[in-house]
């Protein structure tokens, strides 16, 4: 994707651009004419006494006042909605693009820096588009009119004002420059700041079971501590240029009184005249005493836009092929053929070669570390296998279209991530519309989970907490696996998705399981329970397939699968014997 289109969201809103900017020539066009208004009271009624005249001039200056209020609140109001579209397109557009990436980036990558991306930097950005975009136009425009009307009226005294804004300019870019650095600094922050007060939110159960309270706090502490150096930074900064840019504003104004004085005194130009090129001072020292301000906003949003463009240049990993083979049917066989895979130059798996047909199971088993997890992800395409292939009735995974590859199967994660919403939605994955009921509750019960959704208040439509907080963890897996069979998908992956359950409910959901004759079933466990009913089942040890074979078969060879299953029934079958002998 190309760096933050600016131009373009710009471009796609040039309609509402178009009428801010009349409105904000028209409300400068009134601002400009308010000084003439006054030299003619001052020259014409109070110096020459045509009071007649006052009425007019009053009303004039009404007419002024009121027509400069409804034109800038009209300007206002439609540089808002302007910058609004483009904060919901810039967003929604950064979103997507994270959306797209492959699941290595967010490897390498923490969720409170992408929060802050999407969130506090959009804002930035687009608040330097609209409300400071739109005043440093205005700003530009207004001294170019006050410049031209100044020098209408005197020549001479135009050269202070000109004089003056240099200096101005000079100090404001200066400013500027130091900003930015420490935006960068205060962004990469920020988003470090987010990430340590996320994860602790997230896991504040696991805080207060291990009082860790103390150390959360001084970690947070310290964090904020940089976060309030740099803000302080930032604020030294404005303190040191800020007042230099007021004061010659003040300074410029002074000058032209005094000067002005003389020349009247001279009769080089009226009383009105002064009257008049004072007011239009006064109206060109918003400018710059802004201007500071102004630059401090727009070197915030410098940073933040590096930042976003930071992401929106990263590209996914995991790509599709130009014109991908689209499966009309997919029936679920799943090859893996001589499957090798690494990750950061580290080995995970070694010549991995199975079939898993339609209507099989196969187990994997082996001890943490040894690669189960890692066929999950690479059936998923979550990552490419490094040699071999991986293919899908027959068809090579890369050369697929991934919502192909992704809606060919229904995955129990190991790490169950349920969000902040109804059960139902949770089941359906948020296509309540598109999903019958029935096929919610006949997954719901497959899943053993009725009796306890039924118990709640408001049953499936019970809010269930973020990530599921307040069920148990053998509640939260039980949800997760009828999700699974609610997609109904040929190919179901279950990566040890019943260790939290009793054995009681674990039998209830593999006979529920086997009755599901044409799906494809992969169970990646480390209880014997839950593969010794599977066709084949295959021992991982450091990425290899150290053993494969049946229940039976693996028993016999009394290898590695006979001592986890040792370990896991000898007790009971040694003190069954005991009950047997006595």
């Amino acid at each position: 994707m190309k760096k933050n289109p600016i131009g373009a969201y710009i471009l796609r809103n040039w309609y509402l651009y178009l009428i801010a900017m009349v409105s904000m020539v028209i409300s400068i066009t009134l601002d400009m004419c308010a000084p003439m208004v006054t030299r003619n009271i001052i020259d014409k009624v109070i110096v020459g006494g045509q009071m007649e005249l006052l009425t007019g001039f009053l009303l004039s200056l009404l007419g002024i006042g009121l027509g400069r209020a409804i034109f800038q609140y009209s300007k206002e109001f439609i540089f808002d909605m302007a910058s609004v579209n483009i904060a919901s397109d810039m967003r929604g557009n950064l979103f997507r693009h994270i959306q797209r990436l492959s699941i290595r980036y967010f490897d390498k990558n923490n969720t409170g820096e992408l929060m802050a991306r999407v969130k506090d930097d959009v804002d930035r950005v687009w608040n330097s588009i609209g409300f400071v975009g739109m005043l440093i136009i205005e700003g530009i425009i207004h001294i170019t009119c006050v410049l031209i009307c100044m020098f209408r009226i005197s020549p001479l005294l135009m050269l202070i004002p000109l004089a003056v804004m240099p200096i101005v300019g000079y100090i404001a870019v200066k400013m500027e420059n130091q900003l930015s650095d420490v935006y960068d600094a205060i962004s990469e922050q920020n988003a470090e700041l987010n990430t340590v007060a996320q994860e602790n939110l997230a896991g504040v159960r696991t805080v207060k079971a291990f009082a860790r309270e103390d150390y959360e706090i001084d970690k947070f502490a310290k964090h904020n501590k940089k976060y309030y150096d740099l803000n302080m930074r930032q604020a030294k900064i404005l303190i040191k240029y800020d007042p230099n840019i007021s004061f010659l504003a003040k300074l410029m104004l002074l000058l032209v009184i005094v000067a002005g004085g003389i020349l009247v005194i001279r009769n080089q130009i009226s009383l009105g005249d002064l009257g008049a090129f004072s007011e239009y001072a006064n109206n060109i020292i918003w400018p710059m005493e802004i201007l500071g301000w102004l630059s401090n906003d727009f070197a915030s949003a410098i940073a933040s836009n590096k930042k976003i463009n930071k992401i929106l240049l990263e590209e996914p990993e995991i790509k599709e092929e130009e014109q991908p083979v689209h499966l009309d049917t997919i029936k679920g066989r799943l090859e893996f053929e001589h499957v090798s895979f690494s990750l950061d130059n580290t080995q995970i798996l070694d010549n991995i070669d199975f079939v898993l047909e339609p209507g099989k199971t196969i187990g994997i088993m082996g001890m943490t570390g040894s690669g189960k997890s890692s066929i999950v992800n690479l059936t998923e395409r979550f990552y490419d296998v490094t040699e071999g292939r991986i293919t899908l009735d027959g068809v090579d995974l890369k050369k697929l279209a991934l919502s192909d590859v992704r809606r060919s199967t229904a995955v129990v994660m190991q790490d169950v991530f349920l969000f902040s919403d109804t059960i139902t939605d949770n089941v359906s994955l948020g296509k309540r519309d598109s999903m019958e009921q029935e096929t919610i509750r006949n997954a719901v019960r497959a899943a053993s989970a009725q009796d306890f959704i039924e118990r709640m208040s408001n049953q499936y439509d019970t809010i269930i907490g973020e990530r599921g907080v307040g069920l148990s963890g053998g509640q939260k897996q039980r949800i997760s696996i009828a999700r699974a069979l609610a997609k109904q998908a040929p190919i179901l992956i279950l990566d040890d998705s019943t260790s939290a359950l009793d054995m009681e409910t674990e039998y209830e959901i593999w006979q529920e399981l086997s009755k599901q004759k044409n799906v494809a079933k992969m169970v990646i466990a480390h209880r014997i329970s839950a593969v010794k009913n599977a066709d084949e089942i295959i021992i991982l040890e450091n990425g290899k397939i150290a053993e494969r074979g049946t229940h039976a078969e693996l028993l016999a060879k009394k290898g590695l699968y006979y001592k986890t299953y040792e370990a896991q029934y000898g007790d009971y079958h040694n003190a069954m014997s005991v009950a047997t002998s006595v």
